[in-house]
């Protein structure tokens, strides 16, 4: 893969803001998900509401939609996007000893969402590792994905 093919970086190969003040504004939409394994006993905590610092998953999802609106200011070449609704969903999983995140962000704007959805739904994981480390250090985030884009000139994607 050259250069040619990622649009952060201009002709000399030098790392840039892609400029979108051209593109039509439209509706856009991104949705993620990624997941939290952990120790049986751990999830209880988190299912019954009994771990020591709360709600972890009531923490954890003001803490996904607080990190969509801070995208811009995370990752270096990323727009500031002006979010219109975002959602950000947790299941618990006893089969499995996880907790699923999925988080949709939606915005009427030049470039896309998916950057704000990956990010909500790593700091929502993370912020149930932090909540919950004292119990089980060995918790595993994985999975995490764009799941499904919308909007925009290449349109509709859907993960396999």
């Amino acid at each position: 893969m050259t250069t040619e093919n990622l649009t952060h970086f201009d002709a000399a190969g030098q790392a840039h803001m892609v400029d979108v003040g051209a593109k039509p504004e439209t509706a856009r939409s991104a949705t993620a998900g990624g997941s939290i394994f952990m120790q049986p006993a751990t999830l209880a905590l988190i299912a019954q509401g009994h771990a020591k610092k709360g709600d972890v998953l009531g923490i954890a999802r003001i803490a996904a939609i607080q990190a969509s609106k801070r995208t811009g200011d995370l990752i270096p070449l990323c727009h500031p996007i002006a979010l219109t609704r975002v959602t950000a969903d947790f299941a618990i999983d006893e089969a499995a000893n996880a907790v699923h995140c999925t988080v949709t962000a939606e915005c009427f704007g030049r470039t896309g969402v998916e950057m704000e959805a990956l990010t909500a739904t790593s700091v929502g994981l993370l912020t149930i590792y932090d909540m919950c480390k004292a119990a089980d250090r060995g918790m595993r985030i994985e999975n995490v994905r764009l799941l499904e884009k919308k909007g925009g000139k290449s349109g509709h994607w859907l993960a396999d």
